[in-house]
This record gives structure tokens, C-alpha cells and sequence, in this order.
């Protein structure tokens, strides 16, 4: 069951009175951009198991012009996003609604009032050759949760096989950052590759998932110098990387960026 699409803005502030109070950032929902695209509907799709495992519903948010709110083309996203998530997922509870605004502020906005934005992300082909799009960096640089950023690639899918990549560094988030990539392992059925140290004590709270390590700044060599190893599906980082990934257009010696193709999830909080 799920309550009909409404209209709305973002609250003043960034918090709903329906949220204010006792609710902890533990129950809000999972908010989804979509516009349209193939790539925001692959998004929600990699939202919903994500939801279903938390058991919190998913806020389904398409950003529109002023006046715009009941446009054939607005009703032809919401419709189209609206089926994609009863397809994934037959018992998710999802709310859909229509935002007046820019998509980057009104997902900002969004994110004070949830457990963690997800967008898609065409493939490097669509953004000529950058890694990430205006939309991306706004909540990049913004957000106060979590943000996944799901690549699409020229095909129109998502990779979702694959080790899911987290560094293990001196970094004060460094901790959340490493627990959410080892649920997102145990969520997925994924193999963690942790870059770095610290491991035996992540290996001991999770001993339920498989993990590999490499050598800090291996980056893409690593993959061309163990072509059978899996690639990366997921990289989880904090946000240090968080506040300059958006600003690069080649990957580098980072052990994350070295897979510049993948999905992303920053940990922001």
C-alpha cells in the first residue's frame, strides 16, 4: 500500500514538521530523484532492496519547472517511476512527489529529511567524458546523508556484480564509511575489497562476508595487473573524496577513482 503521488516543496529549513521530533534518521525514507531518464529508473531499481532491507519506504522526488507540476511530461515520469518500483519490488512502500525547483537543490533540500539520496548517472559517453554530472555535484557538496550515485552505462544497465571498494584510512568518518560498504557487501552478496589496513577488525564483525585487500594507490593498475580478479560494481567513500570527486574528468592513482565507471556511494553525514 502507498499513499497517492502529492505535490510539494521543500520544507523551509530542510525538515518536515511530519518528520521533526522522535523520528530518528534510522526510519526516514530513501529518496530517489528521477527524470525520465533510464538511468534515474535504474536508480530506483537499486534503491528498492536497499529499502526493503531497512524496512523504510522509498520517497520517489521528480524536481519540475514552475507550473509544471502537472505537465503531460511530469505525469509521464512519475507514472513511469511509480511502475519501475512496484515492478522491483511488490511489497516497498513508496510515496511519489513533484517538487517545483532546481533538481540539485531540491534533492539538498530532500536530504535533511533522509536516510540517503540516490540519483542515476548516465555513462561517460553521455556527460563527454566527465565523470559526473551539475546534479551529482550539488548534492556532492551538499547533502546531509549518504548519496549513491548509480552509473547507467552506454547501454542503458547497471553493473550489479562486482566487488563493492572501500579505503580504509585515518579519516574521523572513516568508520561509518567502512561499516556502510561492508552492509552494502552483506546486502548484495558482494565481495568487499577493503584498499589499505585496519582489516582484522572489520573481518571480525562481519565474518559472514568475503573481503580482499590491495595496496593503498593501486588504482587502475591493479585491475590490469589481476585481470581475473572481479571489477568494481560499487566504490563506498567518505567525504574527503566526497568533496572533490565531482570535480574530476580522468581517474587517477586513487585506488577508488582508478574505476571511474562504477556506481558510487559517499558517506555523508
Amino acid at each position: 500500500m502507498r499513499p497517492a503521488p502529492t505535490d510539494q516543496r521543500p520544507y523551509p529549513g530542510g525538515v518536515s514538521p511530519r518528520y521533526r521530533g522522535a523520528m530518528s534518521r534510522a526510519a526516514l525514507p530513501i529518496v530517489v530523484g528521477v527524470d525520465g531518464s533510464r538511468a534515474a529508473l535504474n536508480a530506483l531499481g537499486w534503491a528498492v532492496p536497499e529499502a526493503v532491507h531497512l524496512d523504510v519506504p522509498l520517497r520517489i522526488v521528480h524536481a519540475v519547472p514552475d507550473g509544471a507540476q502537472h505537465s503531460p511530461h511530469t505525469n509521464s515520469v512519475v507514472a513511469a517511476a511509480e511502475a519501475e518500483a512496484t515492478r522491483a519490488g511488490r511489497t516497498i512502500r513508496f510515496e511519489s512527489v513533484r517538487i517545483e525547483g532546481d533538481p540539485g537543490d531540491v534533492l539538498v533540500a530532500e536530504s535533511a529529511r533522509a536516510q540517503m539520496v540516490c540519483i542515476g548517472v548516465p555513462s561517460r559517453e553521455r556527460l563527454e567524458g566527465r565523470l559526473f554530472g551539475p546534479v551529482s555535484a550539488a548534492l556532492a557538496s551538499g547533502a546531509q546523508c549518504p548519496v549513491a550515485l548509480i552509473r547507467s552505462d552506454s547501454a542503458g544497465s547497471i553493473c550489479d556484480t562486482g566487488v563493492i571498494s572501500v579505503v580504509l584510512d585515518d579519516d574521523p568518518d572513516n568508520d561509518s564509511v567502512v561499516h556502510l560498504a561492508m552492509q552494502e557487501g552483506r546486502l548484495r552478496d558482494a565481495t568487499v575489497r577493503q584498499v589499505d589496513r585496519r582489516l582484522d577488525s572489520w573481518v571480525r564483525r562481519y565474518p559472514d562476508v568475503h573481503v580482499e585487500t590491495v595496496a593503498a594507490g593501486s588504482g587502475r593498475a591493479y585491475s590490469e595487473l589481476h585481470p581475473d580478479r572481479q571489477h568494481v560494481q560499487l566504490a563506498v567513500v567518505g567525504h574527503t573524496d566526497a568533496d572533490r570527486i565531482t570535480d574530476l574528468e580522468v581517474p587517477n592513482c586513487h585506488p577508488i577513482l582508478g574505476y571511474p565507471d562504477c556506481s558510487v556511494l559517499l558517506v555523508r553525514r
